[in-house]
């Protein structure tokens, strides 16, 4: 059949194929990508460490989040699950890759917390399932192609309550940022274009976003907060890194 096209899930899985089949780290095809970069749990990867985001830390400290319902997009590891688990969230946390929810369920049991870990596509998971008070977004959105933002918005509109808040960690604009933890300069998340992506077929290694480009996207929610995140200090009990944003926001709606 040439003509494949009836329905915006079809346009949607077309573009997807238009990027190369090794560049795929949204779709159920990219676990086993994933399961291969989570294998060595020793590698020197900033986000391996055990500590929860020094921004979500940030966000409860000031009560600018309270306990409720959350959703962790893209867990990983699930340290960010972890701590909101302990803090009294009812936590579900969903990630592509078995080794991931592998990793996080061993975390959640060392930490006596209680997670329930979902292993899949959160798109398209009946057990992704709202609704949720908190949606918290620690290196999912820039892994997304431009188009998967359709897909992004339409999880949200679903999930997340009126009067929820959805908090993100992506790459920021800029190239290279200095991380006063090490002291070294780390070049993270691509500045091209939407347009140039989809030209070479691939996202770089992820999708780099301005404060302006995140304000954009969630126009229809109300900032709380938007900078960059804080560094910190290696075998600290938090993470953070300057290479990345951290935003909050808040749907419009009554207060969950």
């Amino acid at each position: 059949m040439n003509r494949t096209i009836r329905t915006i899930d079809d346009v949607l899985a077309l573009m997807d194929r238009m990027f190369a089949s090794d560049a795929d780290r949204w779709t159920g095809n990219a676990s086993t990508w994933w399961d291969g970069f989570y294998a060595d749990r020793s590698k020197p990867v900033p986000f391996f460490v055990p500590g929860p985001d020094e921004s979500l830390v940030s966000y409860l400290d000031r009560g600018l989040l309270r306990p409720g319902r959350a959703l962790d997009l893209g867990c990983g590891p699930g340290r960010n699950a972890v701590h909101l688990a302990s803090l009294g969230f009812e936590v579900d946390a969903v990630d592509l890759s078995p080794a991931a929810v592998t990793w996080g369920e061993e975390r959640a049991k060392e930490a006596g917390a209680k997670v329930r870990f979902v292993c899949g596509d959160a798109f398209t998971s009946p057990e992704v399932a709202g609704p949720y008070d908190l949606v918290y977004d620690s290196g999912c959105l820039h892994h997304l192609p431009p188009h998967r933002r359709v897909s992004y918005r339409a999880l949200l509109e679903r999930v997340l309550a009126p009067g929820g808040h959805l908090a993100i960690t992506c790459f920021a604009a800029g190239g290279t940022g200095s991380d006063q933890s090490t002291g070294s300069d780390q070049s993270m998340g691509s500045d091209k274009s939407d347009e140039e992506l989809y030209r070479d077929g691939e996202l770089h290694g992820g999708l780099a976003y301005t404060p302006d480009e995140l304000r954009w996207l969630f126009s229809d929610y109300a900032e709380v907060e938007l900078r960059p995140m804080v560094g910190q200090p290696p075998g600290g009990p938090l993470f953070g890194a300057p290479f990345l944003l951290s935003a909050l926001f808040r749907r419009e709606g009554a207060t969950a």
